[in-house]
């Protein structure tokens, strides 16, 4: 049995997608990690911005942060089952360090968000 990892996600979710059925593309992430075996820890919007580039064709974006538990192995199943959904344009998972999971879930859950200049940013929900 391999060892349980906390991992911290940010996908960039279709903005047209997301507006119209909001709560059902979160459900699908939450899915995802839940069929996996893994324990979703904290799950909120990040916020919506233009985008860089066109992705997709896609110009703006919908940002969405989750932190979760799951076996080392099975991130690769997540990963792909993001990859083959519409709704998701683009994912990225990072393992986290296990002496700061408590402090980002903690600030996740708060809301909080620090801009490039160091303030604390009012929640985007």
């Amino acid at each position: 049995m391999a060892a349980t990892v906390v991992y911290e996600g940010m996908l960039i979710l279709d903005s047209t997608r997301y507006a119209r059925d909001p709560e059902g593309i979160a459900n699908q992430i939450h899915t995802f990690v839940q069929e996996a075996g893994g324990e979703v820890l904290v799950s909120r919007l990040w916020e919506e911005r233009r985008l860089a580039y066109p992705i997709k064709g896609h110009r703006k974006g919908t940002y969405w942060l989750i932190y979760f538990r799951v076996e080392g192995p099975k991130i690769d199943e997540i990963r792909h089952r993001c990859h083959i959904n519409e709704a998701i344009l683009r994912e990225l998972f990072l393992k986290v360090d296990p002496r700061i999971v408590d402090a980002l879930v903690a600030h996740a859950r708060s809301g909080q968000f620090v801009t490039p200049q160091g303030e604390a940013a009012p929640s985007r929900e």
